[in-house]
């Protein structure tokens, strides 16, 4: 069951960036870790948006042939999806993963998907497949994809609510993540209200080692001082 985290909740894991919530667990959990978030780049359509943080709506995609089933099964299934996508109460992310042997031939991301998954609710994407329409697609709506490609060839939803895997993160539906043009990392919901205090412990930790690398002056001795000073912050 997920456990239902408050707005300011969602602010505060909103208000930061991807790297600083995987410090923030990483002080949470006292130890550091090489698993739960991507590991490899993404390509952001709005490096510029904030960071999106939701619950996984998950989906299985394919584009370099058509659909096995009749129309009808095919429509009914896209149909389901989007009923799937917009049954969670929110917030949502949605996370599909491009089973073809080359990902992205097609793109399932454009204008026209990206404004029916926002007006479901959707705050963003994490696909390994394709994005096209780069100058009208809404400019709130991130996606966070593998490549670009002019055209959506013969991609069609496979499977949803379903287990994936996007560039070594495996995502279950409902999981939460946070996620910008950096990447992606779960949220184990057992940690996730002590993430806005570590946030805050995570930034003062490292304001004195910002401020004196940053000033005229910068010494070893003074980076050693700023570390004892940060040693300090709890």
């Amino acid at each position: 069951m997920e456990q239902v985290l408050s707005p300011e909740v969602f602010a505060a894991l909103a208000a930061v960036d991807t790297p600083t919530v995987c410090n923030a667990i990483e002080l949470v959990l006292g130890h550091r870790t090489a698993e739960g978030f991507t590991t490899e780049p993404v390509l952001a359509a709005h490096p510029s948006l904030p960071a999106i943080v939701g619950y996984a709506r998950t989906g299985l995609i394919r584009s370099s042939q058509p659909a096995e089933e009749s129309p009808e099964t095919v429509r009914a299934r896209r149909i389901a999806y989007y009923r799937y996508v917009a049954a969670h109460p929110g917030p949502v992310m949605v996370v599909l993963q491009d089973i073809d042997s080359r990902p992205g031939l097609g793109a399932f991301w454009g204008e026209v998907n990206v404004a029916i998954h926002k007006g479901l609710g959707a705050q963003g994407v994490l696909t390994n497949g394709s994005m096209r329409d780069l100058g009208a697609i809404d400019p709130g709506f991130q996606i966070l994809a593998g490549s670009l490609s002019p055209s959506h060839a013969f991609v069609h939803i496979e499977a949803f609510d379903c287990p994936v895997e996007i560039f070594g993160l495996k995502v279950r539906s409902s999981d939460l993540l946070h996620a910008d043009r950096h990447g992606a990392v779960i949220i184990d919901p057992r940690i996730a209200l002590e993430l806005p205090r570590a946030i805050d412990v995570v930034t003062r930790k490292e304001a004195p080692v910002l401020k004196v690398a940053r000033s005229p002056g910068f010494t070893v001795e003074k980076l050693i001082e700023a570390w004892g000073e940060a040693e300090d912050v709890h």
